[in-house]
């Protein structure tokens, strides 16, 4: 087989592991992004992580914490088709001999340019995601802002309207439908500048720490034979250095994709980030950091194992 082939192959491993092991992680990191600040006086609809965990498991059972899974499984293929393959070649172009592996610095670089291709898949992926996941606190917010504007004598029935999710798509398709009605095919990009402001740094620090880490591990550049637990450790490490170097990216890419077409709230990324500042400060920024962080080390780990092993038996 080609190494682009292996790659494909292997990449796709890695992504269904990677998305089976972190969505749920995801479903609560989206959740408590997308939450609008609390009116004053008022507690989040989410106290924090566990809290998430606990209504969304209340008022859709288990599978809410799958919801929005369909869009990425359905693209995981050409996603890690096109972030392998990419950083493949990529190796190919930096490598200055054959045989030569990669300094850390060019995995770097391998990484970055990866990340640049793969924005492209990443960003209507994503976004029909986010608007899944997101749909339930949004419209929970919603009715909380009518009782608030009512008056005492719709209290009682705009609290029961709070406590039902309010179930706007039926699926990743419906979503698609509903966005190409409202703003056509642009509409299924809208967050790309963000996406692309993720994926580029996210993914260069993944690469290059995942090498790093093996480097380290191994005492140099041959991690040809680095053990199992070495590459979860990797792998695991490799992901967490992703979230933590674009997480407030990501919460304004977040923000921006469940935004309303046609009465948005935020003109673009820098008056999504103005705005997030001015009414929740700094950790405005890091809703969903905790969930974002349990996510990273074992679905990265899980991705980078399965890619592992998958790309070894495959000579």
């Amino acid at each position: 087989m080609g190494d682009v082939a292996k790659d494909l192959m292997s990449g796709t491993v890695g992504g269904v592991a990677q998305l089976v092991v972190g969505h749920p992680f995801d479903t609560i990191k989206v959740k408590l992004q997308s939450q609008p600040a609390p009116l004053p006086g008022q507690k989040p609809k989410f106290s924090g992580a566990m809290d998430a965990v606990r209504q969304t498991v209340a008022a859709e059972g288990p599978r809410g914490l799958y919801k929005g899974m369909g869009a990425p499984l359905a693209t995981v293929a050409a996603f890690n088709a096109v972030l392998f393959s990419v950083r493949g070649q990529m190796e190919t172009v930096l490598r200055s001999e054959p045989g030569v592996p990669l300094t850390v610095k060019q995995q770097f670089i391998a990484g970055a340019g990866a990340g640049v291709a793969v924005s492209f898949l990443a960003c209507p992926t994503e976004l029909l995601k986010c608007r899944l996941q997101a749909q339930g606190s949004v419209a929970s917010a919603g009715a909380a802002a009518t009782t608030a504007t009512a008056g005492v004598a719709a209290t009682a029935a705009s609290t029961a309207t709070a406590a039902t999710v309010v179930v706007r798509y039926g699926g990743p398709v419906d979503v698609a439908r509903h966005v190409l009605q409202s703003a056509g095919v642009r509409g299924l990009f809208k967050g790309l500048i963000p996406t692309m402001a993720r994926e580029v740094p996210g993914n260069a620090a993944m690469f290059g720490v995942y090498e790093a880490v093996k480097r380290m591990l191994a005492g140099g550049p041959d991690t040809s034979n680095l053990g199992r637990g070495s590459q979860i450790l990797a792998g695991g490490v490799g992901g967490a250095c992703f979230w933590c170097s674009v997480y407030p990216t990501d919460v304004v890419k977040s923000v921006i994709q469940i935004d309303d077409y046609k009465n948005p709230k935020y003109s673009g990324s820098i008056d999504a980030f103005r705005k997030i500042l001015a009414s929740e400060g700094v950790k405005g920024l890091y809703k969903g950091f905790g969930p974002a962080m349990a996510r990273s080390i074992p679905a990265n780990a899980a991705c980078f194992l399965a890619y592992e092993v998958t790309r070894s038996s495959l000579g």
